[in-house]
């Protein structure tokens, strides 16, 4: 019997939020020190495979995580792509879109940040804020909708023919559990500078961001979409963790061929005395 891997079992194949348990532990490790005795492990064939996709130069992987406040994009950007060389890391992370971002398309200033080959990108937030926010907050109508849905599939199938494999990641968090992390943030001075009065103004639109990642989900499938439980911060960073793994496995980065004569270069190593 073959086993089933987490991109299986984690794939969005039938979008419906309302089906899926942000608590949930779908596959894997059952407790947190599970979760971190794996992650361990992870980590080293992680930082292996990464580094041979930074030697072969050919290929990127780009990691987008997307997510409601507080479902932990820059968790696992701290914890999983910390399991790795920096070196062969690219981060972004997106905001509320600059005066000067807005006089360019939407995707401008996410082609600016696309990883190099043989590097691993994560953005945190990415290109589908521009069809979240402006559904819920109606900024556009709905076929400027419809097109930006074809404009990401178009965007994201370029993407794959230049090499850039891409994992998405939705993190699906709890309005529960979000309402504890904000009060976390509220009730510990080293957090007080992570919370935004603003974050209650969205979460007082719970179920419009849910209906606008439901329809980004369904609209944006050609790349598929992992759904990710949140609010176990441990089981969220393993699966994601495991999510690269398995893509990387996948893609077998190799080490290039010397275009030199090793015994050759060796010889002349040998025999160097730079002193003489």
């Amino acid at each position: 019997m073959v086993k089933k891997s987490v991109r299986d079992t984690l794939r969005l194949d039938q979008v419906d939020l309302a089906t899926l348990d942000p608590a949930g532990r779908p596959i894997g490790p059952r407790t947190k020190k599970e979760a971190a005795d794996d992650l361990a492990v992870t980590g080293d064939e992680l930082e292996a495979l990464q580094e041979a996709l930074y030697a072969e130069d050919s290929r990127a992987v780009l990691l987008v995580l997307q997510g409601m406040d507080t479902s932990g994009k820059g968790g696992v950007v701290r914890h999983v792509m910390g399991l790795v060389n920096p070196q062969g890391v690219r981060i972004a992370s997106f905001k509320k879109p600059t005066a000067a971002e807005l006089r360019h398309h939407y995707l401008w200033r996410i082609r600016k940040v696309l990883p190099d080959k043989g590097h691993i990108g994560a953005f945190d937030r990415s290109h589908y804020e521009d069809v979240l926010v402006p559904k819920v907050e109606r900024l556009i109508n709905a076929a400027e909708l419809r097109k930006r849905y074809k404009e990401i599939n178009a965007f994201e199938q370029e993407l794959a023919d230049s090499g850039i494999t891409l994992v998405k990641c939705f993190l699906h968090i709890s309005p529960e559990v979000q309402k504890e992390r904000l009060l976390a943030r509220l009730g510990d001075p080293k957090k007080n500078w992570k919370y935004n009065p603003a974050d209650i103004d969205v979460r007082s639109k719970w179920s419009k961001y849910q209906d606008a990642y439901t329809q980004a989900l369904r609209n944006c499938r050609d790349t598929p979409w992992y759904a990710v439980p949140a609010d176990r911060k441990w089981y969220r960073n393993w699966a994601i963790s495991r999510l690269l793994l398995e893509t990387l496995r996948e893609m077998n980065p190799a080490f290039p061929q010397p275009a030199f004569d090793l015994e050759a270069e060796k010889a002349r190593l040998v025999n160097d005395d730079p002193l003489r």
